[in-house]
């Protein structure tokens, strides 16, 4: 075997599955589908979105009907936590394979997110405080975790969990803004998959219960784990 054709089978092993930025997209739906769990049930608090939760904390602060301190909190501690693992992940396995940490990743959100099913199938009303604060924690640790490993790969217009920028850059580069509109499509993509996974999360919920939609959210992530590349 030359040492072209050694080269080539990592290379070729790396790219073996589904490309980063479907990947993306579909987490980018579950992230909707968490943000309605925890918004519409967990008491007016984001575990996905922390831009939208340091508002609420300042609504809640403030006193605004409707908003607890202490959940919110949780919400931020707990994705701060995940966000740190995230980070000690991307060190010890950046480096390497980039399709293994990828997976290895997204495995560990598939289990978080089964286990916040499972805890919400126990309770779907979420009437028990302890359910309202391990929902809160378990998701937003496993937000936080996916948010490092996205941020770390760098796939352009693709955050999975927050559109100000993308709506943004949408705008702004778009032929209209004077610019060329080459990243539109993608852009375009990521605000359609936020807004279905959103509208899903929120049929659920109301007709539903909690545990469906994190159910689905579990199923698809573990799904990525599987089958997710290393290549954007």
């Amino acid at each position: 075997m030359t040492s072209e054709s050694a080269e080539a089978q990592p290379r070729a092993a790396e790219a073996r599955g589904v490309r980063l930025v479907p990947v993306l997209l579909v987490l980018t739906v579950v992230s909707g589908l968490i943000d309605a769990v925890s918004y519409l049930g967990l008491g007016r608090v984001f575990t996905a979105n922390m831009t939208g939760n340091v508002v609420v904390l300042g609504f809640a602060a403030a006193g605004a009907p409707g908003f607890s301190v202490a959940h919110t909190l949780t919400s931020l501690v707990s994705f701060l936590a995940g966000a740190v693992v995230g980070g000690r992940v991307a060190v010890r396995l950046g480096s390497g394979s980039r399709r293994t940490w990828v997976r290895s990743t997204l495995a560990v959100e598939a289990v978080l997110l089964g286990a916040s099913a499972a805890v919400a199938f126990a309770d779907p009303d979420a009437s028990a405080d302890a359910t309202v604060y391990a929902l809160i924690s378990v998701t937003a640790f496993a937000m936080g975790l996916r948010n490092a490993t996205v941020r770390k790969l760098g796939v352009p217009d693709l955050t999975t969990t927050v559109l100000t920028m993308t709506l943004t850059g949408l705008a702004s580069d778009s032929r209209a803004g004077g610019g060329s509109g080459h990243h539109s499509p993608r852009r375009t993509a990521s605000v359609a998959a936020m807004l279905a996974g959103a509208t899903l999360g929120a049929w659920l919920v109301i007709h539903h219960d909690l545990g469906i939609p994190l159910l689905i959210a579990a199923v698809a992530v573990a799904v990525l784990a599987v089958v997710a590349s290393g290549r954007e």
